[in-house]
């Protein structure tokens, strides 16, 4: 009887721990499943997209509180053509939204993002863009007269403020140049550094541009209130071309990629796309892209 008693009691044991352990393998995958293990109450999947909360007009947060500006309209627009799935827009800062959607903390993110080789190895990108950016450089209004372009730029002087190599923005005139292997512009690669001392170098004569993003230039220095309008005087700015700008999605989320694909297509076909576009920029940048 009492080996009887103590077989059970050993068996009992043997379940008990073989449960437990059922029970934390079975944590680890609800925890590796990453972006997208939540749903709503009519058993939605919830889609987080990750914006950032200041980059007027493509990614804010409007006065009212609301998530705003062109990206987020597109992705409310992708939310119609999806109503299988629930989203959720979540404004917040540059490194959090990056390292969320990498890490699975959110589905999906928005910032005005253009491919990148590093960057394809952390996210997945879709074949549609979003939106578009526009580049071109800034340049001392003395020298408007002879700089036009990029390609009489290079005929000036080809002087270029230098760019951090991982910058997307080396991997343009780094593509200039491939393509224009007759007349390159110089390209040197510097670590980081105050916008600032660009304008100043650029004002100074130690360079004669800086290739920066439209937006930029408009919100430092020609707004009013701009925090180097100082320089506005002094320095314009030649558009040279559109950079698409995509949304990244978390590493597992390629079906939801391909959703999206197929939603931005009927939305550029319906037009609302260049719609959207009107809203917010009052032109098509998508036209600069071609």
């Amino acid at each position: 009887m009492k080996i009887q008693k103590y077989i059970k009691a050993l068996t009992a044991t043997l379940l008990i721990g073989a449960m437990a352990l059922t029970a934390g393998c079975g944590g680890e995958d609800t925890a590796a499943s990453g972006s997208g293990s939540d749903t709503n109450a009519d058993g939605k999947r919830v889609i987080t997209v990750a914006h950032t909360n200041y980059y007027v007009p493509y990614d804010f947060v409007n006065d009212q509180g609301e998530s705003d500006g062109f990206e987020v309209a597109v992705m409310k627009e992708v939310a119609k053509k999806l109503p299988q799935y629930e989203f959720k827009f979540v404004p917040t800062s540059d490194d959090d939204l990056l390292i969320g959607v990498e890490s699975g903390k959110y589905t999906v993110g928005t910032k005005g993002i253009w491919i990148t080789e590093a960057r394809k190895k952390k996210y997945v990108f879709p074949k549609n863009n979003l939106g578009a950016s526009v580049i071109g450089i800034v340049i001392r209004k003395d020298t408007a007269d002879k700089i036009k372009d990029l390609p009489s730029f290079a005929d000036y002087s080809g002087k270029l403020v230098p760019i951090a190599p991982q910058d997307a923005r080396y991997m343009v005139i780094d593509t200039y140049n491939k393509e224009h292997a007759d007349k390159p512009i110089a390209l040197t690669s510097s670590e980081s550094f105050q916008v600032a001392d660009a304008y100043s170098w650029v004002l100074e004569g130690r360079y004669d541009a800086y290739l920066e993003v439209e937006l930029s230039y408009k919100n430092n220095i020609q707004k009013d209130d701009a925090p180097y309008h100082k320089f506005n005087d002094q320095l314009t700015y030649i558009r040279y071309k559109g950079i698409p700008t995509y949304p990244i999605f978390n590493r597992n989320e390629q079906k939801f990629a391909d959703e999206y694909d197929k939603a931005i297509e009927e939305l550029r076909d319906e037009g609302k796309i260049a719609e959207l576009e009107q809203k917010y920029f009052g032109e098509s940048l998508s036209d600069y892209l071609k």
